[in-house]
């Protein structure tokens, strides 16, 4: 059976330009995700450390559950069993991957919508 951890924090997914600097208000986060490509510089924290910035986009509002690991690398279809219920009820996600576990972002306002749908598919939430 998997455990989610409901963390308290509201996050935001910020996009940059590729060739932006990663701004230091995102260290003094208690989660943080960086992500480089060829096209964007995508950053995701707790959205009370955001400083706006000339051509940051941002999608506020966002919720995690913690995926209660560490995860061994061996076990699959973890993310998968936790995103299809979701899907299922139209609520959409932002995922994030770390070498222990994994995070789920639902916006604020589905969120206790997606706690029920987790719990009536077999997670535990705490």
């Amino acid at each position: 059976m998997i455990s989610l951890k409901k963390l308290k924090q509201e996050f935001a997914i910020c996009k940059l330009s590729p060739n932006s600097i990663i701004p230091d208000w995102i260290w003094a986060s208690s989660l943080y995700s960086i992500s480089k490509t060829t096209d964007e510089l995508s950053l995701v924290c707790e959205q009370d450390k955001i400083i706006s910035q000339p051509g940051m986009h941002q999608e506020k509002d966002w919720k995690c559950l913690q995926v209660v690991g560490p995860l061994d690398f061996s076990l699959t279809g973890i993310l998968s069993s936790i995103a299809q219920p979701l899907a299922d009820n139209k609520i959409s996600i932002f995922a994030l991957s770390t070498y222990d576990t994994d995070y789920i972002l639902v916006k604020k306002e589905k969120f206790a919508e997606a706690q029920t749908v987790l719990k009536n598919n077999g997670f535990i939430i705490i």
